[in-house]
C-alpha cells in the first residue's frame, strides 16, 4: 500500500504556541505559505526530499547545511595580510619598510659647533 505524506506542521506550530502569522514571520515566508504547507497543498514534496536526504546520509536536517560568515565587498577589498599591504605599498622586502621607518642619524652637537 502506498503511503501519503501528511504534514504535521500545524500540530507542531500549535504545540509551540504560535499562530500562523507568528510562524510565518519567524520562518520568513507569508502567512498563506504556512497555510499551504499545513494543508499539504504545497511544500510536502520538498520536505519528503529532505527526509530522504537525511535517511540516505544518516544525518539530521541541521547537518545538511553549514553556516559560514559572509564577507562583505568592503571587507574583501581590505588587505588581509602583511604581503597584501607590501604589495599595495610596492615594497617586496620587509626590511625596506623597516629601514624607511628608522630614524635618520642626527648631526651631533660637536659637528654643529664646528660649522
Amino acid at each position: 500500500m502506498k503511503r501519503k505524506a501528511k504534514p504535521r506542521i500545524a500540530s507542531l506550530r500549535e504545540r509551540a504556541g504560535l499562530t500562523q502569522l507568528e510562524l510565518s514571520r519567524l520562518v520568513g515566508v507569508t502567512e498563506s505559505t504556512i497555510q499551504n504547507w499545513e494543508s499539504g497543498r504545497t511544500g510536502i514534496d520538498h520536505i519528503e526530499r529532505i527526509t530522504k536526504f537525511c535517511k540516505a546520509l544518516n544525518c539530521q536536517v541541521e547537518d545538511l547545511i553549514e553556516y559560514i560568515n559572509e564577507i562583505s565587498e568592503e571587507q574583501a577589498a581590505k588587505p588581509s595580510s602583511l604581503n597584501d599591504i607590501r604589495n599595495l605599498l610596492g615594497t617586496e622586502e620587509p626590511t625596506q619598510v623597516v629601514s624607511d621607518l628608522e630614524p635618520k642619524p642626527q648631526p651631533s652637537e660637536k659637528s654643529k659647533s664646528k660649522a
